[in-house]
């Protein structure tokens, strides 16, 4: 295995791993650094050949030094004319060098062959070798040039070069040896083949795979027969979107024993098929989600091995230093995790043609699925259905949308498909979208509950031990700083070897930089956050999360996994995306993870770990809670997937609570996505219809879901339908009145 630096094209003290059976680890003291991500067995040579090391079967390690082959190495791929003696390697500033693997001869061949930036991915199949960017760069006047690319190296059209729509990100391209087309403007991540890290010539007619996204959807094209089909995925997460690229460093589809593959993807493991191609597409269903920041992972020994990545440094001083580690478990502890939870589109106020069938779109292992419509004319949707992921469409149903306006399709219990895709009669723009949602249960005294025995429960009359922690950017240490009453009482470390407190200074300015500030605000309808200039509103928890601890307020905002933030607001874990390294959180895209009624001062990913502090005071030391010598600092120790236990997320509240509202001026959002059980009341001084509006995508605007009359003072009660989801629900009355729009989430 490797670590690696973010931006290092001629190397760095990160290093090269081995590690044996009996988990001893060894630094290669070949070990060159950078920034390398690359990894493929060369059959007929058989070495291993990771980053800039090629390794032989007895373990010796020859490496090519930046001097010769500078890069952020992404990927290997066998040679199209050579594949014996030769292989491809790819770069992340879109550099593709041609390698001798007997005398590690280098030929750099071209320089940003193809447009994008943050080049990922590469693969050979069928004749054609296969890349993959997953980024663009807005620098060069806005042409989408990336900050290292040189123009006029570039061996295929400078047509390609220009940004034709704001959807132009990133690319997917092939080169037959001669020439490089590209296949999509569109983020891609790995390539790869049923072969996956040890392809073969005798595999070299196999189909091909390659992962990516846009904003409606995941993207999976299969390389078949020289022909691409694309087959569209929801999302488990926000996170990755944004059009740099940095944030999805390397999902991956890999095989990890016993015949199984995972793809990985936007926060979400699926269970991926061997034998995927088309007309054999059955079997690709999700497993869950994950908090995980999930580089690579694989089958060893009888093991599933994640390689994690806890802690960015990039405007992010509480990380202290990178934080990555390695987690062991099996493939059955995944399904411990998230539950299948997920959202996408097949289209988003795009340009329809009447008649013509959309890409597939994934169906299969959600439990609860509803699909959200719209449309600028007067159409009618026709579903149809592939049961078996053979290929074979049968019609399912109809849905018939007015011009202008929302409809929606709840598929019942127990619909059963692989696919589904969707036409309309008229020529429209339109956006249809699904939401996907699972039925995990909620007990505050469940068995996954008692993992988290030892944190204190709001409401305890004894305080429990609090802290405030940040990783030491000097060492590999811990910095915690017990706190009472709000003021800082004792400065320790936890020792990162010996996971025993010893005596330590924290600093005054890091203890500034770590005492929490409150971002946000309770009023009488619900949890208030402000984000990017809007007002949003979340579902309320235990009353006691109105007011701070007695030693202060909690941490509620925190960069956990590299470029990604956790946020615990008023008893609930959220899943909240960055807009990028340098900006605050993103609420609007916000999701639920699980709530909880404990006294969470602070919470931080550290050594592989993730650690919460609120430990009850006379905790006795245990596998998953650090106590010092003298009882004074206790920390609660397990791992981000761990907060799943909790149990699926619940609360109530509202936009409005006897609130003075204005005729025909809608609420402020309030959070709906990622909750099961959903109930609403309404209620007015006089009499008037109140409009409740849905934002289903994120991107469409809200539409009118429903219109209520309701009498003066007299209460509406309405119970939406089970399964159905939206990300965000506002609401707008007619006349003007003193409201209440109150929902229940169980």
């Amino acid at each position: 295995m490797m670590t690696y630096a973010g931006h290092k094209l001629n190397g760095s003290p990160h290093k090269l791993y081995s590690i044996d059976k009996d988990l001893n680890m060894t630094i290669q003291p070949e070990s060159i650094g950078g920034t390398p991500a690359a990894r493929m067995i060369h059959d007929e040579s058989e070495q291993l050949i990771i980053g800039a090391y090629f390794i032989d079967k007895t373990g010796k390690v020859r490496v090519i030094t930046p001097k010769i082959m500078p890069g952020r190495i992404t990927a290997v791929a066998r040679h199209l004319t050579d594949p014996a003696n030769k292989v491809f390697v790819y770069g992340m500033e879109g550099e593709l060098f041609e390698v001798n693997v007997h005398t590690l001869a280098v030929t750099r061949l071209y320089d940003d062959a193809v447009p994008g930036y943050h080049g990922k991915g590469a693969y050979t199949a069928q004749g054609l070798l296969v890349v993959a960017n997953n980024g663009e760069h807005y620098g060069k006047g806005g042409q989408g040039f990336g900050e290292h690319d040189k123009p006029a190296q570039w061996v295929v059209s400078q047509d390609y070069a220009v940004r034709k729509s704001t959807e132009d990100r990133g690319s997917l391209a092939t080169f037959d040896g001669t020439t490089w087309k590209v296949v999509e403007r569109r983020q891609y991540t790995d390539v790869t083949g049923p072969e996956g890290v040890r392809p073969t010539q005798a595999g070299a007619n196999l189909p091909l795979w390659t992962i990516g996204w846009d904003k409606r959807a995941l993207r999976l094209q299969v390389l078949d027969q020289g022909k691409f089909h694309l087959y569209l995925l929801p999302k488990a997460a926000l996170n990755n979107d944004p059009a740099h690229g940095w944030y999805t460093e390397w999902p991956r589809i890999r095989e990890v024993g016993d015949g199984k593959a995972l793809l990985d993807m936007h926060g979400m493991f699926f269970d991926f098929p061997l034998s995927f191609r088309p007309g054999h597409t059955g079997g690709l269903q999700p497993i869950g989600r994950h908090l995980r920041y999930v580089p690579d992972f694989c089958n060893w020994n009888g093991r599933l091995v994640i390689a994690t990545d806890e802690g960015s440094i990039f405007s992010n001083p509480l990380c202290g230093q990178p934080q990555s580690n390695l987690w062991f478990g099996t493939y059955a502890d995944l399904k411990t995790w998230g539950e299948a939870s997920a959202t996408g589109a097949i289209w988003v106020k795009d340009p329809v043609s009447a008649g013509v069938p959309s890409a597939p779109f994934l169906v299969k292992g959600f439990k609860k699925r509803v699909a959200h419509f719209v449309s600028d004319t007067a159409t009618t949707f026709n579903l149809e259905i592939d049961r078996a992921g053979n290929d074979q469409w049968t019609p399912y149903t109809t849905v018939a949308v007015a011009a202008d306006a929302y409809a929606q399709h709840l598929f019942p219990a127990d619909f059963d498909a692989q696919w589904v895709r969707v036409t309309a009669t008229q020529a429209c723009t339109a956006s249809v979208a699904f939401s996907f949602s699972d039925t995990r249960a909620h007990d505050p005294k469940g068995p996954g509950v008692a993992a988290f025995a030892a944190l204190a429960d709001v409401g305890e009359t004894a305080a429990p031990l609090t802290h405030w922690l940040s990783p030491d950017k000097d060492s590999r240490n811990l910095k915690v700083a017990t706190v009472k009453a709000g003021q800082v009482v004792g400065e320790n470390h936890l020792n990162s070897e010996s996971l025993l407190f010893t005596e330590g200074k924290v600093g005054a300015d890091l203890l500034k930089m770590m005492k929490p500030t409150q971002e946000f605000s309770v009023d009488a309808a619900s949890v208030v956050v402000k984000s990017w200039g809007q007002t949003l509103r979340l579902p309320k928890g235990d009353a006691a999360f109105d007011q701070p601890f007695a030693e202060g307020w909690p941490r509620d905002v925190r960069e956990v996994e590299s470029e990604r933030m956790l946020a615990n607001i008023h008893g609930t874990f959220y899943d909240v995306p960055l807009k990028n390294s340098r900006d605050p959180a993103v609420f609007y895209n916000m999701k639920p993870v699980s709530s909880h009624r404990k006294q969470i001062m602070d919470f931080c990913t550290w050594r592989g770990l993730l650690l919460l502090s609120g430990v009850k005071a006379g905790t006795p030391a245990a596998n998953d809670v650090f106590v010092s010598a003298d009882g004074q600092q206790a920390l609660w120790a397990g791992s981000i997937d761990d907060l799943w236990k909790f149990g699926k997320p619940v609360g109530q509240g509202g936009p409005w609570k006897d609130t003075a509202v204005k005729a025909g001026v809608a609420s402020d959002p309030y959070l709906m996505n990622g909750y099961d059980r959903k109930s609403l009341t309404l209620k007015a001084d006089r009499d008037c219809t109140v409009s409740v509006e849905l934002d289903f995508d994120l991107q469409s605007g809200f539409q009118t879901y429903k219109t209520f009359t309701l009498k003066a003072g007299e209460a509406l009660a309405y119970e939406f339908p089970d399964g159905f989801a939206a990300h965000w629900v506002r609401f707008t009355a007619d006349q003007a009145c003193t409201a209440t729009a109150w929902l229940d989430y169980k």
